[in-house]
């Protein structure tokens, strides 16, 4: 009975890294809009690589960087409220953000790296300890004692 109430119990490790997936996803959500509006605004900002089967035009990339962004800044901002959904919804928008980062490597690499890895460690909170942590963040813990 003391380890099944033990392991229903969020720790700190499980609420930390769901309230830094929140802020993750609202970092990596404005990376896309900023260099989405850097794209569209300036053509030569991105240099364009060559042989690349995937090879957008610089300005295409740029709206879909600002599209991606403001998904995952609205999907950050679901996540707060708790919701079995909000966590699926960012558990797709950080696949599709990480999928994105992908096929954008060759343009900016470093970067891309670095996103895809937070992409997936807000993966791996949300899908790991985003269940207790938001019945307690809820306050349904106690209303159901």
């Amino acid at each position: 009975m003391a380890e099944q109430a033990r392991t229903e119990e969020p720790g700190r490790l499980a609420v930390a890294t769901v309230v830094f997936s929140v802020c993750v996803l609202t970092i990596v959500g404005s990376y896309h809009a900023v260099m989405g509006f850097a794209a569209i605004i300036d053509d030569a900002f991105f240099v364009k690589p060559d042989h690349y089967p995937y090879a957008l035009d610089v300005t295409a990339w740029g709206w879909l960087h600002l599209i991606v962004g403001m998904i995952v800044l609205t999907a950050a901002l679901t996540l707060l409220s708790g919701h079995l959904w909000a966590r699926a919804v960012g558990v797709v928008v950080a696949l599709l953000s990480a999928l994105e980062c992908y096929f954008f490597a060759p343009y900016y690499p470093v970067w891309c790296v670095i996103m895809i890895a937070l992409d997936v460690l807000v993966i791996w909170s949300l899908v790991r300890y985003a269940g207790p942590v938001s019945r307690k963040l809820l306050g349904e813990e106690e209303m159901s004692r």
